[in-house]
């Protein structure tokens, strides 16, 4: 299982470096939507190619697809505002600021979705060590900026 902390760290890398690729995409294109629809027409050769390549062409059958919770479909709405914001804000703000914005949110909003148990993630209380450890990302994240 250790390699998926692996897998992790390396989808971590890639995270910084697709805002700097989307903004340039963007500031070269003139066209930051456009830029941002490329972005994810790629990504959706991506996942055809990886279907094919390991043969997961099963389609969902209509009972698969009635079981899924209605919060779980608008995922893609919340991707496309994370490219958003890579395409508007990233440049402006810079790689390490805007990174360190983007996972500390992420981490500190993980916290209480794990604490609550929300949108099909097990309860896990957020002890007073899981707290510190989103204050201290916040307070890292100032000094970054700051910085």
């Amino acid at each position: 299982m250790w390699y998926l902390y692996g897998l992790a760290l390396l989808a971590g890398v890639a995270n910084a470096i697709e805002p700097g690729q989307n903004a340039t995409l963007a500031k070269a294109t003139g066209q930051p939507m456009l830029a941002g629809i490329f972005c994810f027409a790629l990504a959706m050769i991506c996942f055809a190619v990886i279907m094919v390549v390991t043969r997961r062409l099963d389609r969902p059958s209509g009972a698969e697809v009635a079981s899924v919770p209605w919060w779980a479909w608008p995922g893609g709405i919340l991707g496309a505002a994370v490219v958003l914001a890579q395409l508007y804000l990233s440049e402006q703000i810079g790689a390490a600021p805007f990174l360190g914005c983007v996972i500390t949110a992420g981490v500190v909003g993980s916290i209480a979705l794990d604490h609550y148990g929300l949108i099909g993630f097990e309860r896990h209380p957020a002890s007073r060590w899981r707290i510190a450890g989103g204050v201290l990302m916040i307070a890292g994240v100032a000094l970054v900026a700051a910085f």
